[in-house]
């Protein structure tokens, strides 16, 4: 069973509206932090806000998708979406905007949840992995040109307009959806959306060693992938002089790298398996770790010295996310929701923590970037070696 192609770029397009929201602006926080006169490090705090509201929604969603179906939801997350964008776009103070930032993120957080859950609600384990690697590969193409149209906006246009942007496109996507979209949850699988049976579900999936596993890899190296979101505009533009248009050229590279990676990955994966495939991005991303952190410190090869263990690292995101989502999903088939909620929450909220922590030093240098993205990767690796592969010895 295959999804037909007008429902694989429906989705994609749900999925790809918090990397629109996320990326497009990022060429100009230099400009929103003079215009609203704050430092650069307190605009990418907008970022850190963002992460945060996301993962606060996916808690909220994720059992309310299990409960009243998928499309209510998803149609309610789009139009809160697309309110806060318009908010964004008329906000006159860091404060305001980091309001509807929150805002914004809140809706956004509908679409990553439904996502994973109705693509689960349709796929066994090796078969969701596959399908959702090809929607990751047409999602990918919202962050490959969401900060080049970002830069290049800023030359004919203010960065107000930029969020006007995102509204227009959140409420065509919303439309599209309301007509497109069919119901995948069968009423009789429906859960009431009662909060005790919400925390004992979600105690479920923490206690359990492997699935825990599971989420830790994708959130830490989702979170190692926000560090450098966070980071590079100040790395990129105000260090090492890379004009604003052209900044999304470079953090296209990662996208690129991402997008060859996901379409091997939706090759691979019936041949050789979801875990082995993970283990492997999880080693290749720590060793990049290693070389970036090294560059930074020693500032070995100038911007390309981090350019390019940046997309080693980040690219790797593409063999670990569909992959540990696939084996947690594949542990709790009968609440695909509220799991995917609790991973999408640890996610976004670990990179939360993450892009603060790179903006919480004030250090002129590529080197908190480097060393918060590297502690990320280095914890993930750890993760599946302490939970997930033992369990996978077990079961051998």
């Amino acid at each position: 069973m295959g999804l037909p192609l007008s429902l694989l770029l429906l989705l994609a397009s749900l999925a790809g509206l918090t990397p629109l929201a996320i990326d497009m602006y990022l060429p100009s926080l230099p400009t929103i932090a003079r215009d609203l006169g704050v430092p650069v490090a307190q605009a990418q705090l907008t970022i850190s806000v963002f992460l945060a509201g996301f993962a606060l929604g996916q808690l909220f969603y994720g059992p309310l998708a299990d409960s009243v179906g998928r499309k209510p939801v998803m149609l309610g997350g789009l139009a809160l979406f697309t309110l806060a964008s318009i908010g964004c776009a008329f906000a006159d103070s860091i404060e305001a905007l980091m309001a509807f930032r929150l805002l914004q993120a809140i809706g956004g957080a509908a679409g990553s949840v439904v996502l994973n859950a109705l693509l689960r609600d349709m796929f066994e384990r090796d078969m969701f992995a596959r399908v959702m690697s090809m929607v990751i590969l047409v999602m990918t193409l919202a962050p490959l040109l969401a900060p080049i149209v970002g830069g290049y906006l800023l030359l004919v246009a203010h960065w107000h307009g930029i969020f006007v942007l995102l509204a227009a496109i959140g409420a065509l996507v919303a439309v599209t959806l309301a007509f497109k979209i069919p119901e995948t949850l069968n009423p009789e699988l429906r859960q009431p959306f009662r909060l005790l049976p919400i925390l004992r579900n979600y105690g479920k999936v923490l206690s359990h060693r492997a699935a825990l596993g599971y989420i830790l890899c994708g959130a830490l190296t989702t979170a190692s992938m926000f560090a450098f979101i966070s980071g590079s505009p100040l790395v990129y533009i105000e260090l090492f002089g890379v004009p604003a248009q052209h900044y999304g050229l470079l953090f296209g590279l990662n996208i690129l790298l991402m997008m060859a990676l996901t379409f091997g990955n939706s090759r691979l994966v019936k041949r050789l398996g979801s875990d082995r495939l993970l283990k492997t991005g999880l080693v290749n991303a720590s060793l990049g770790a290693i070389l970036l952190v090294f560059n930074a410190a020693t500032g070995l090869g100038g911007l390309w010295g981090i350019v390019l263990p940046v997309m080693l690292v980040i690219s790797q995101i593409s063999l670990i996310g569909a992959n540990a989502m696939a084996g947690l999903l594949s542990h709790f088939p009968e609440s695909a929701g509220t799991a995917s909620a609790l991973a999408g929450t640890t996610r976004f909220g670990l990179g939360a923590v993450a892009a603060f922590a790179v903006n919480a030093s004030h250090v002129p240098s590529a080197l908190p970037m480097a060393l918060v993205m590297s502690l990320c990767t280095w914890l993930a690796l750890s993760g599946y070696w302490l939970l997930v592969h033992p369990a996978l010895k077990a079961r051998a």
